[in-house]
């Protein structure tokens, strides 16, 4: 695993917790449209799931009847994604939504999705939730392209707060971007969708909107779970969730929050 890749794995593991409660699912739309655009259907695919956390996409991969390879290069990231999968297997009722991920082959891989631990031609989907802007956009796709079986896909997406539809997101966004020098964002001028489009023949790309009813304190460990967070002194982190907690237990004092959310999704080949 290249320098770079083991630093960002050890950033992330020190928010693998926050991560795997905080981060928000992507709604059926998502699946639906990765379906409809790619022409490949989730349910007996094998997928390759690059960069998988602590298994948000895995998991309802999995639901849909895909045999699902998640690889990773953070150890306790992973580690969340097997115990969570254990848990369903145990208990298929125990987590919403993977009642039939008991019955369909899991595999957990540490390693760099710029040079796969994989054989040629095994898959036939890659998915990068949230992760493939960390990775080189060149070597990434090739070998994307090198582990998938002839008329498979490659599909990009990302869950994004949307700002725009929503003051007080904005101006949430906005401060995060005064108080954290290392934030990227809507708040940022030159913010934008990872490129994967311009990475590979693109069959097509789609915006999916949708809302996220979360809790504060659940909303606040999304927070915590990203990058610019997670580069911060653990003091400091705790600083600026806390003025995040005390500005929005003022606005929505039923602790619960309306986020505007949409998911870009890309597919190619």
């Amino acid at each position: 695993m290249s320098g770079p890749l083991k630093d960002l794995a050890r950033t992330f593991d020190r928010v693998a917790d926050a991560y795997d409660e905080g981060r928000p699912g992507y709604p059926d739309d998502v699946y639906r449209a990765m379906t409809e655009v790619s022409g490949v259907e989730l349910d007996g695919a094998t997928t390759v799931d690059v960069g998988a956390g602590t298994g948000i996409m895995t998991r309802a991969l999995r639901a849909r009847g895909s045999r699902v390879i998640a690889v990773d290069p953070g150890e306790p990231m992973l580690a969340h994604l097997v115990a969570k999968a254990a848990t369903a297997e145990a208990d298929p009722e125990a987590e919403a939504g993977v009642s039939g991920a008991a019955r369909v082959p899991l595999a957990a891989v540490l390693g760099d999705g710029n040079a796969l631990p994989l054989t040629d031609g095994v898959a036939d989907l890659v998915t990068y939730a949230q992760s493939w802007h960390w990775l080189d956009p060149a070597l990434s796709i090739a070998e994307a392209r090198r582990v998938l079986r002839p008329g498979g896909a490659i599909v990009g997406c990302w869950n994004f707060n949307h700002a725009a539809q929503a003051d007080w997101l904005a101006a949430y966004e906005t401060r995060l971007a005064e108080e954290v020098p290392t934030y990227y964002g809507p708040a940022v001028e030159e913010w934008s969708v990872p490129p994967i489009a311009s990475a590979f023949e693109v069959v097509g790309e789609r915006w999916i909107p949708w809302t996220r009813l979360v809790g504060i304190e659940h909303f606040l460990l999304d927070l915590r779970s990203h990058s610019y967070m997670a580069a911060l002194s653990p003091e400091r982190a705790d600083e600026v969730v806390g003025r995040r907690r005390a500005e929005l237990r003022a606005a929505f004092p039923e602790g619960v929050l309306s986020v505007p959310m949409r998911v870009y999704l890309a597919v190619g080949r």
